[in-house]
């Protein structure tokens, strides 16, 4: 039984060198969003690529699965920022996806160090994203950001 169903369209003209796409999806207040094979290997001049839209979907998978995880052990964050770098690369002749690198950073009080990288890796295990990216070499480095002593 499906969890959720999400959709986007992508209506390309031309060639692959020469060619224009525009990304649409169903959610509202996300604008068409525009893609050419340049904005994927070259300045994106204010275009995406696949690879952008593969970190975001991956660091906000990966933020939440680190959020309910975090929750089963009776904390909450006061902040995370998980940032996804997506990797593309000519793997035998043929541009491919090789891997994801997250970093994954926390403000939990009441948390340390050994605390948050079992957390964080039962999260990695957890994030359905991740798991999509099982043929790509998936990295996570996680870091808590230490409070500041008040003054």
């Amino acid at each position: 039984m499906s969890i959720a169903v999400r959709s986007a369209r992508t209506t390309w003209t031309d060639s692959l060198a020469a060619g224009h796409g525009v990304i649409e999806v169903g959610t509202e207040g996300i604008d068409r969003l525009d893609v050419t094979w340049a904005s994927r290997i070259e300045d994106p001049q204010g275009r995406t690529s696949p690879e952008e839209l593969c970190a975001a979907a991956h660091s906000s998978c990966f933020a939440m699965a680190l959020g309910l995880k975090l929750a089963e052990t009776g904390v909450t964050p006061s902040v995370l920022e998980v940032d996804a770098t997506v990797t593309l690369e000519e793997v035998d002749g043929v541009p491919t996806i090789s891997s994801s690198v997250i970093e994954a950073k926390g403000r939990i009080e009441g948390m340390n160090r050994t605390g948050f990288a079992l957390v964080v890796s039962e999260a990695a295990e957890l994030c359905p994203v991740s798991r999509l990216f099982a043929g790509a070499d998936v990295t996570v480095n996680a870091t808590l950001i230490e409070e500041r002593a008040q003054m």
